[in-house]
């Protein structure tokens, strides 16, 4: 059974970092693309970052580049995000989620299965 567990979410003030961490089992790591993927009350789902296991070939949204870095542990099979800079604007819950072929994506349905999400929460 594949599971991914989203862990590091919590409350910060404006300029300040945390590390989110995603933690995933039940298939092999290799040859995968992970996203993160937020959604924050009454918007739709946006992705963030994604990374190719594979040859970590990475995205980031125009709104994190320059301040969120993914990058992955294939011997822990977790991928994190590094959240640096965070505003106000950047509080919503994170998911991670995985699709079964090495081609990153940022588009939610191209993703097979997600993790319960973690809340982040930036004060001005």
């Amino acid at each position: 059974e594949v599971q991914l567990v989203e862990t590091g979410g919590g409350l910060v003030q404006a300029g300040g970092s945390l590390k989110l961490s995603c933690a995933a089992s039940g298939f092999t790591f290799d040859g995968y693309a992970i996203a993160w993927f937020r959604q924050a009350p009454g918007n739709e789902r946006e992705g963030v970052s994604c990374i190719s296991i594979n040859d970590n070939t990475t995205y980031y949204a125009d709104s994190v580049k320059g301040r969120f870095t993914i990058s992955s542990d294939n011997a822990k099979n977790t991928v994190y995000l590094q959240m640096n800079r965070l505003k106000p604007e950047d509080t919503a819950v994170y998911y991670c989620a995985v699709r079964g072929i090495v081609s990153i994506s940022h588009e939610e349905d191209d993703y097979n299965y997600w993790g319960q999400g973690t809340q982040v929460t930036v004060s001005s």
